[in-house]
């Protein structure tokens, strides 16, 4: 969970997270926070929900792109033969597999077993209908490639799940993915994009930068014990 602007009342505060832990516990998943730098709620966020028995794993990096209308989709011509990328911003722009090829191009970025993909599929088949997300997912020969996606709300956009299968690795294709989902996130109305990247990550550090991103701190990476 990101992007977490919860009540500053402690009452109202304890409610929200009472609900995001139903909510995890009905997803059968262990709840997993990364706050915000830029617009986390309340100010104390971090202290309230290690006073509640989360635990920082490991943070990273928070860094924006201050302009994202300047970020330039992609083109057909800087597509390597047999690439291909497609946005999908409504439920109706998935086609026959495709929720299912994002779910495994995670769970194999980043080392998940095969069954999570199953469960990540199900998730994800339900953010179709939510108009504030987007997918954005690569294909190589019609292989699923790498993927990434957009969150906007109140003129921000969150990218997140951004990720390249190591069979495809070194081709590229995660700065074509988090190009064409800031370009979603802009054609939503964002004024700033920003993303984590775990520390110790100086591949991805450097791929931001040469995107536009810029480091602006470091958020705690929390899981509940």
């Amino acid at each position: 969970m990101a992007g977490v602007r919860w009540p500053d009342e402690p009452g109202a505060f304890d409610r929200r997270l009472t609900e995001a832990l139903a909510l995890f516990g009905l997803l059968a998943r262990r709840p997993h926070v990364w706050p915000s730098a830029v617009h986390g709620r309340p100010a104390d966020l971090v202290a309230r929900l290690e006073a509640n028995g989360f635990r920082d794993i490991g943070g990273g990096h928070v860094m924006v792109m201050r302009d994202p209308a300047a970020c330039p989709p992609t083109t057909v011509r800087e597509l390597a033969p047999g690439v291909s990328i497609r946005t999908l911003a409504r439920a109706e722009d998935a086609g026959p597999g495709d929720v299912e090829a994002v779910a495994g191009v995670l769970a194999d970025s980043f080392g998940a077993p095969p069954w999570r993909a199953r469960e990540l599929a199900a998730d994800l088949d339900l953010t179709l209908d939510d108009p504030r997300i987007a997918l954005v997912l690569a294909r190589v020969a019609g292989e699923p490639a790498a993927v990434a996606k957009a969150t906007t709300f109140d003129g921000l956009t969150y990218l997140s799940s951004i990720g390249t299968r190591p069979a495809f690795r070194g081709r590229g294709l995660g700065a074509l993915v988090t190009r064409d989902a800031v370009v979603a996130g802009v054609a939503r109305g964002a004024r700033l994009a920003y993303l984590g990247v775990f520390s110790g990550n100086p591949t991805a550090l450097r791929l931001y930068e040469r995107l536009g991103f810029a480091t602006i701190g470091e958020s705690p990476d929390l899981l509940l014990e």
